[in-house]
């Protein structure tokens, strides 16, 4: 196998920035006045993607696809058996904007990220009991307009309160990710129960404004202060009962708030890390790539290229020379694959800026180099601590670990910890428990966690 792509492609598969097309895509195309919805279905490989496609209102599902290229947010995918060729260009995380033809027929198609047709059972319906209200605050630092839903268990009283943070990649308020709306299943959840919810657009997403392209985990952390603060002025909540779940990067950022302001009652870490990032996304990569079949020997090889690639990008001084350092690093590994499976020098190239401009962030940086320990330290508060046993993204034990060992250090015990087993990186009940199945699954979020979550909040705020 070629060392060089085995590399890459394990490593861009998982961080947030980069383009990924593992899961489901969802277009609609108009055939003479008629909607065909069309699903393409990707999976990472060592080598690439492989692909199906689906076609929901026609009843086909798992169409072999022959060909899948995606280099430099250019993809191309072809059905030979049905003459059928789309090209598409990566617009963002959730979006493919291209053209679709079969034979001589041509129209413009666009996909996003999902796979709409599976029932999300849990998914709230209007009317609520209880009472919703579409706010904006604004986080004063950096002159940010935020906009979220503000949920009360009645429109007038005095509530405990929860803010959401979401985790890596930018979300709309529901965290909405593969046709699941998780942080609108559990705020509708501990709405129910008496706590009030607020839940807002990341920066650049939905009504949220602001440049995510150039922020850090630090720079959402003072988006949460401002919705932190936004409910403070708030007649219906009980200033001293304010609290945070965070999911996941949300759970690495709950702390850096807690650490700081202790005025914050309560703590949620949902599939939260606990070690510095470039151990998490070594340890991440690893297990996504044994899940995926690679050999023990190509994931030893990997473990050490993928941790030599993030002490580049720490070792930097500038993001100028971590991409002048990535370039020189990965044009090595290209010059040490035997000649007759060597790409050509365009294709390397390509795939080398592709890699460089991904890892290359701000963002990245900053997680690759932030520990989460000296922040854990400085809580206080009460904190549940919740992961998945088949978490594949943040592994259960060793995050868990770590929070647990950096809240004691800190003097901490007002402190739960648990591993709830079958649950993936969404807290879904999983089979495979791979990224790709996410969006396959009609479960949104465990009804187990939901009321643990719900339970613990009323027992500290009672």
């Amino acid at each position: 196998m070629k060392k060089f792509l085995t590399i890459i492609l394990v490593l861009v598969a998982y961080v947030s920035f980069a383009q990924d097309l593992t899961g489901g895509w969802t277009g609609t195309l108009t055939v003479q006045g008629t909607e065909l919805p069309l699903v393409f279905n990707f999976t990472k490989t060592a080598a690439g993607y492989d692909a199906t496609m689906d076609s929901p209102k026609q009843g086909v599902k798992g169409i072999p696809v022959d060909e899948v290229t995606f280099i430099d947010k250019k993809l191309t995918v072809k059905v030979n058996a049905a003459a059928i060729k789309y090209s598409g260009e990566w617009v963002s995380e959730n979006e493919l904007n291209g053209t679709f033809e079969q034979g001589s027929f041509s129209s413009p198609m666009n996909f996003k990220r999902g796979v709409v047709v599976i029932n999300k059972p849990q998914n709230p319906v209007k009317p609520y009991p209880y009472y919703t209200e579409d706010v904006q605050f604004t986080n004063t630092k950096e002159n940010i307009s935020l906009a979220g839903t503000l949920s009360l268990p009645k429109k007038e009283g005095s509530f405990p309160a929860v803010i959401l943070i979401s985790g890596s990649g930018q979300q709309n308020r529901d965290s909405e990710l593969l046709g699941h709306k998780p942080f609108l299943v559990l705020a509708d959840y501990l709405t129910r129960n008496g706590i009030a919810v607020l839940r807002y657009d990341d920066r650049g997403v939905g009504e949220s404004k602001g440049d995510p392209r150039l922020s850090t985990s630090a720079d959402f952390a003072n988006d949460a202060r401002a919705a932190i603060e936004y409910l403070k002025t708030r007649k219906e909540i009980n200033k001293k009962k304010i609290g945070v779940i965070g999911h996941s990067e949300g759970g690495m950022i709950a702390p850096m708030l807690a650490a700081t302001d202790k005025n914050i009652a309560f703590i949620v870490l949902l599939a939260g890390t606990g070690v510095a990032g470039d151990v998490l996304l070594v340890d991440q990569n690893y297990e996504v790539a044994k899940l995926r079949g690679m050999t023990e020997e190509q994931l030893a090889e990997a473990k050490i290229s993928n941790q030599e690639i993030y002490d580049i990008v720490k070792a930097g001084s500038d993001l100028a020379a971590v991409e002048q350092n990535l370039t020189i690093y990965f044009e090595a590994e290209v010059a040490k694959i035997p000649e007759e499976n060597r790409p050509s020098k365009a294709e390397a190239n390509a795939s080398i800026r592709q890699q460089v401009e991904g890892i290359a962030t701000p963002w990245l940086r900053y997680f690759i180099g932030y520990n989460p320990r000296e922040n854990l330290t400085k809580v206080k508060c009460p904190v549940l601590v919740l992961n998945g046993e088949k978490d594949i993204q943040v592994t259960a034990k060793l995050n868990t670990e770590a929070i647990a060992a950096a809240l004691k250090e800190g003097g901490n015990k007002n402190v739960k910890v648990q591993i709830i087993p079958n649950l993936n990186h969404l807290f879904q009940h999983c089979t495979t428990c791979d990224v790709p199945e996410y969006g396959q699954l009609e479960e949104t979020f465990s009804p187990e966690v939901l009321k643990i979550v719900a339970d613990w909040i009323g027992e500290k705020t009672k």
